[in-house]
């Protein structure tokens, strides 16, 4: 598959996410559950998602990968819990939108790669996923994830 990456510059987003701690044999169940918690805090006080939900994943150990998932917000807000406030942060980003499941992703996570040695840029060591819809909406062919690293510099 070829895949259309593009080079952006974007401000800083707030969001509102759960931290996570889990094998990606649990992934599917530890989304949920963090997208029902920040849901269930933004219904609380009010407010609604600005996009569709993401998650940044600071590692690759299947065994033990480290997660926010969450949702951006349109300002700032306070969490609450296990509910934290922060930020998808601004400058220079590299993304690319993958269609079909989930486990296929590595191809485009490939492709980035690619690009970024291609062109001397450098990945923070965070990628974004965000998802545009889910396996109980669409066949899995039709999923649509759009996976984003931020650049240094």
């Amino acid at each position: 598959m070829d895949y259309n990456i593009e080079l952006t510059e974007q401000p800083s987003q707030p969001v509102l996410s759960v931290h996570i701690k889990t094998g990606v044999d649990n992934l599917p169940r530890e989304l949920g559950r963090a997208y029902g918690t920040v849901i269930h805090y933004l219904n609380e006080i009010g407010k609604k998602p600005l996009d569709v939900a993401f998650a940044a994943y600071y590692n690759t150990d299947m065994d033990n990968l480290e997660i926010d998932a969450g949702f951006v917000v349109s300002e700032p807000l306070s969490g609450k819990g296990e509910v934290k406030a922060g930020e998808i942060p601004g400058g220079k980003q590299l993304s690319c939108l993958h269609k079909g499941p989930y486990k296929d992703c590595d191809k485009a996570y490939n492709a980035m790669m690619q690009y970024v040695e291609e062109n001397g840029y450098e990945p923070t060591g965070v990628s974004y996923e965000f998802y545009y819809n889910s396996p109980d909406e669409v066949p899995e062919s039709e999923l649509l994830t759009k996976i984003m690293f931020p650049l240094k510099g």
